[in-house]
């Protein structure tokens, strides 16, 4: 049966590629992806020919119709979003509901994912944890999330620019400063860093630079910042 692969692709370092990812990626027919020239160069690294589409959030319904004719004349095809794991915060849903309802198998290539990333190194001791992503860049709707998620004491990741990331830990910080948080930075990538600790030492932190730099990942514990070893 033709089948739509849904491929994770690596987050900032491109030897988190997995082998299987590779395999895939030159043995489809189309690969479809959030932006060509991002996944271009993914491929050139590994020596990869193929041919690309793009699907990404402004046109996937119109690409999933053209990634199903490649299905229906038996071809097998791929997506990747730009970086992590495909529907998380990225294009890839529409294009996997169209798939399923075609009556064509999806198949999950795992592999790097920034929300998987920071939940193994926060050391959050939360038994579940909640996916968010990004907020709603108004302060008024994005403190109101805030304030829910926290009510929940249940541990969440935030996805956040470095335009809005302090905007973002000072509405934490009012809303329940001692919370205990670890945030990543340029996760994988040359400048990679982790802060952790209660949400206002976090934001210390950062109020100290006089610029932020990257993309950052936030954990929240439903806990408060107690210490272990204490």
């Amino acid at each position: 049966m033709a089948t739509l692969f849904i491929i994770a692709t690596p987050i900032g370092n491109l030897g988190d590629i997995t082998f299987r990812a590779l395999e895939i990626l030159k043995t489809v027919d189309i690969v479809a992806c959030e932006d060509t020239r991002r996944t271009l160069q993914l491929l050139n690294h590994f020596g990869v020919k193929a041919r690309l589409i793009s699907c990404r959030a402004r046109n996937e319904l119109m690409a999933s119709r053209k990634i199903l004719e490649v299905l229906d004349e038996g071809g097998n095809a791929a997506f990747a979003s730009d970086a992590g794991t495909p529907g998380l915060s990225d294009p890839g849903s529409v294009l996997v509901r169209a798939t399923r309802e075609a009556g064509y198998s999806v198949i999950p290539i795992p592999g790097p994912s920034a929300f998987a990333a920071l939940v193994s190194i926060a050391g959050g001791l939360d038994k579940s944890v909640l996916f968010e992503g990004f907020l709603s860049p108004k302060p008024g709707r994005r403190r109101s999330r805030l304030a829910e998620l926290l009510e929940t004491h249940e541990g969440f990741i935030l996805y956040e620019s470095p335009f809005r990331i302090v905007k973002l830990m000072k509405d934490l910080a009012d809303l329940e400063g001692e919370r205990y948080a670890c945030l990543g930075r340029e996760m994988t990538k040359l400048h990679e860093e982790y802060l952790s600790g209660s949400v206002l030492e976090i934001l210390g932190q950062l109020s100290a630079r006089e610029r932020q730099l990257g993309e950052f990942s936030l954990y929240v514990s439903g806990k408060k910042s107690g210490k272990l070893l204490e």
